[in-house]
């Protein structure tokens, strides 16, 4: 007899978070705190503006991220992660622990 097996909806949701080319990293730059656009662009150069701009604003609706605008002059836009988005630390934490130990030789690509 054959057991039926099924991925629980939760974790399918957060790997649509995680899972998603560049997100993490992103994330990993916004732990750092608030900081504006450019400098999440300039961690993350192979990241296109194009793309940084969709996924903050995916990451907006998802409610990992939030957009500070300061209306001043000029005026000052900013991002930083909400309380869920904090919660994915301990995981990238992880993850580092893991790429060290089985990525530690390889030397960085050069472009």
């Amino acid at each position: 007899m054959e057991r039926e097996i099924s991925v629980c909806p939760k974790l399918e949701k957060a790997f649509k978070i995680l899972g998603k080319k560049w997100n993490g990293l992103i994330i990993e730059v916004l732990l750092i705190g608030e900081t504006h656009f450019s400098t999440i662009s300039s961690a993350i150069p192979e990241l296109s503006d194009r793309m940084l701009s969709a996924r903050l604003r995916e990451l907006e609706e998802m409610g990992i991220v939030e957009r500070l605008v300061d209306t001043g002059y000029p005026v000052q836009v900013s991002y930083r992660l909400t309380e869920m988005g904090k919660g994915i630390k301990p995981i990238l934490d992880e993850v580092h622990r893991w790429a060290n130990k089985w990525y530690a030789d390889e030397v960085p690509e050069k472009k």
